[in-house]
């Protein structure tokens, strides 16, 4: 290198030293610590502007509650909710212990903090600005200055107001003022404001009654008042609010406010079941509560809801919820003794009712009143679907082109062993369920087995299929999936949980020719300063139209020469009966063109337990092709003004030719030709078949799961129908009273190419 190269290179390297020199001279920890301060300064005296600027408001309006306005779909009032319930109570009429409960649960430090918690309001801050949900962390002082001064909205502006109103409460307030002012503001889920109404909702006693285990749940309540809610919380919405009960113990025991020998000593004390608010009764409680639990889901909280102000207008319409009642009334109800039987009094019944095309409900029955049976048993899922499952496994069946053991096609003509007891072939479990009433029918066609709804050919046919594929199409189709749903053979016979609204959407989405129906009883929610989200949608598909259609015109068999032969009336009809173990639930689930209902009876105790229905509403068996049918008949002519002459639209798969087989009697049972429709109406038949004379099963001491939950059946351990399956009883349901009913073949033509428009109006002949 040159010395001209050299002085340059040295002339580079001195400019490079001195920028960074100039950086280094200018960002001294100095200039860096001084900024900061000026920083923190200036925070500071922003602070203390907002902090004189922003003064103690006056009470917020809860004290002026408005009401919210529930409406039929005709813009006629249903009922107003939202009167405040509370009783303001002082410190001097609550145990110090439960004090100390509330405090132990929700803030610790209240006794020495200033009101605030400045990480949590900036969690909360920050939460907010990024989408991130609810803030945490929140002081008692500052829940008190949310519920009392301002009000439950997530923004930046209101928790800023809620940190500087806090610091000047808790100057200007003593800690049990404070304190005072937080439970007697608190919502605590069942309408209850205050600690008072809390009592008297969850405990039928006085806030000064209550003892240290009772007030650490209501103090573990508010975390989650509706989740955590024992009544009709989930197993894990139990489980949480269980673990948070112990937690409000274990703190209580750390700061020294209970004794821990007393502690080791408490029992969770089960709160007693709810009941409505005045203004409930009736039907109104249920179909408010259905309401309100799609608007959650919609993403209106329920403290939002609680706050009044709302205009909920439901797709209930009022003539047809009005013949629903009436059809329960007439078809149950006056065939009840419920004060003077104390098995009359066990049966409860539940239906929902969905438009197939838009997925409205526009009927519903909860039970027998809100005020007297707050549970809704439209909703409830503790209870088994039994046979109306059946059509799920046979529309998988048919979607997925699954075949027999020996290679067969699966189709409504297909032949199947229809032996009672007969040992299902291919599985790795062993299942033998038995037939209603022990019989056996031989060689029968799917059609012949969907009529008299045989278990034994259709636990069969689970296993040609596959139990997976057959769940997921139950839950494309609308059930919901939870604990007690065992991928078995004995799924077949529906042993998992499920409702009516469940059953119903998926009746409705094959109504719907396999498009996805989901219910839904909000049609429009306004309020002046928020909005709820949009309805939930369907139209997916689900399985094909074919296959669909198919099921539909199978079930049009069962109703007119089937198990659900009191379903007929001047209508076209599909649908299908099913009656649980041990006879604890009845079914009915069916549809016309234009309309979807399923309705249920469900045996419980004064306890919630499950019991059976042999021997209540009817001598023996409370079959689902007896009462149930019978409801639906009267509710289904009522809601179609007498009647209707649509016929379903069906395409059907092209049909498996097999050589029909002999019925038991041993006489050929070829197809018979779908009857006419007669000119002249008629009502439906009384059963042919006699009530069973099988002893009444042993009653369930169980206590009923909540919405979402299993069935809480048993599989490999518990007993259902004698069936054995992997080594121990399973859940082989039996359909109790559903009987052929003197039906003969199948009933229906299967040589239908698809395309073809069929649907056939059944009547009974008359007698």
């Amino acid at each position: 290198m040159g010395r001209a190269e050299a002085r340059r290179a040295r002339q580079r390297d001195a400019r490079r030293v001195g920028k960074a020199g100039g950086i280094r001279r200018f960002l001294t920890w100095r200039r860096l610590l001084g900024t900061f301060f000026t920083a923190c300064l200036l925070g500071m005296g922003a602070l203390f502007i907002v902090y004189l600027l922003v003064p103690v408001p006056a009470a917020n309006a809860q004290a002026e509650k408005e009401s919210n306005v529930y409406k039929y779909a005709d813009g006629s009032l249903l009922t107003r909710t939202g009167t405040v319930n509370r009783e303001i109570v002082g410190l001097d009429k609550i145990p110090d212990e439960v004090e100390k409960a509330f405090v132990a649960a929700e803030n610790k430090t209240f006794y020495k903090d200033s009101g605030v918690d400045l990480k949590g309001t900036a969690r909360g801050v920050f939460n907010t600005l990024t989408g991130g949900g609810k803030q945490g962390g929140s002081t008692i002082t500052q829940q008190y200055v949310k519920n009392y001064y301002l009000n439950q909205d997530q923004t930046v502006t209101r928790k800023l107001k809620e940190l500087v109103i806090s610091l000047k409460v808790d100057q200007q307030k003593d800690k049990e003022e404070i304190l005072a002012g937080y439970l007697n503001t608190s919502y605590y889920g069942r309408g209850a404001y205050g600690i008072q109404a809390a009592a008297q909702a969850y405990y039928r006693k006085d806030a000064q009654k209550l003892t240290v285990a009772e007030g650490a749940y209501l103090a573990a309540l508010l975390q989650a008042p509706s989740q955590y809610d024992w009544a009709v919380a989930s197993p894990t919405g139990r489980k949480l609010v269980s673990e948070r009960w112990n937690y409000v113990l274990d703190n209580m025991v750390e700061q020294n406010w209970l004794d821990a020998s007393a502690r080791s000593g408490l029992e969770f004390p089960v709160p007693k079941e709810p009941k409505a608010a005045p203004g409930m009764e009736g039907q109104a409680g249920y179909l408010v509560k259905a309401a309100n639990a799609e608007l959650a889901k919609r993403g209106v909280s329920e403290d939002q809801i609680e706050a009044g102000g709302w205009t909920i207008t439901l797709s209930i319409e009022k003539k047809r919820q009005d013949a629903l009642v009436k059809a329960v009334d007439e078809q149950l109800e006056k065939k009840l003794d419920r004060d003077g039987d104390e098995r009359d009094a066990t049966v409860q019944a539940g239906a929902t009712s969905v438009d197939p095309e838009s997925g409205k409900v526009v009927a519903l029955y909860g039970g027998v009143g809100a005020t007297e049976h707050w549970i809704s048993n439209a909703t409830r899922r503790d209870y088994q679907p039994a046979s109306t499952f059946k059509p799920v496994v046979l529309a998988t069946a048919l979607e997925t082109r699954a075949e027999t053991q020996d290679g067969r096609r699966i189709g409504l003509d297909t032949i199947y062993d229809g032996t009672s007891k007969r040992p299902v072939e291919g599985s790795d479990t062993p299942f033998a369920p038995e037939n209603e009433d022990d019989r056996s029918y031989g060689p029968v066609t799917v059609q012949k087995a969907t009529d008299s709804s045989i278990n034994s050919v259709y636990a069969q046919m689970i296993v040609d299929v596959g139990p997976g594929k057959v769940k997921e199409t139950a839950l494309g189709l609308g059930m919901q999936d939870g604990e007690g749903w065992p991928v078995r053979p004995a799924m077949s016979l529906g042993t998992m949980g499920a409702s009516t609204w469940d059953m119903a959407a998926v009746y409705a989405t094959l109504d719907n020719h396999g498009e996805k129906v989901t219910p839904s009883i909000v049609k429009d929610a306004k309020h002046r300063t928020r909005e709820a989200g949009p309805a939930p949608e369907g139209g997916d598909r689900v399985i094909s139209r074919e296959a669909a259609d198919t099921v539909t015109k199978a079930m049009t068999g069962v109703v007119r020469s089937g198990s659900g032969r009191n379903a007929q009336g001047d209508y076209y009809a599909a649908g299908k009966t099913g009656t649980s173990e041990n006879n604890r639930s009845a079914w009915f689930v069916g549809y016309t063109p234009e309309l979807v209902t399923a309705v249920a009876l469900f045996g419980e105790d004064t306890k919630g337990g499950q019991v059976t229905l042999t021997d209540t509403v009817n001598e023996g068996r409370a079959n689902g092709g007896g009462v149930p049918a019978l409801i639906w008949q009267r509710y289904t002519t009522g809601a179609l003004g007498g009647g209707s002459g649509k016929r379903f639209d069906l395409e059907l798969l092209a049909p498996v030719r097999e050589e029909p087989p002999a019925s038991p009697s041993g006489t050929p049972s070829g197809s018979e030709e779908p009857e006419e429709p007669s000119d002249e109406p008629s009502r439906p038949e009384e059963p042919e078949d006699p009530p069973s004379d099988s002893p009444d099963p042993t009653p369930s001491d169980d206590r009923p799961t909540r919405p979402g939950d299993s069935a809480g059946t048993t599989e490999g351990g518990g007993t259902d129908a004698g069936t054995t399956e992997g080594g121990g009883t399973d859940a082989g349901t039996t359909e109790g009273g559903e009987s052929d009913g003197g039906a003969g073949s199948a009933g229906t033509t299967d040589g239908t190419t698809a395309g073809t428009t069929a649907g056939v109006r059944p009547r009974p002949k008359a007698s």
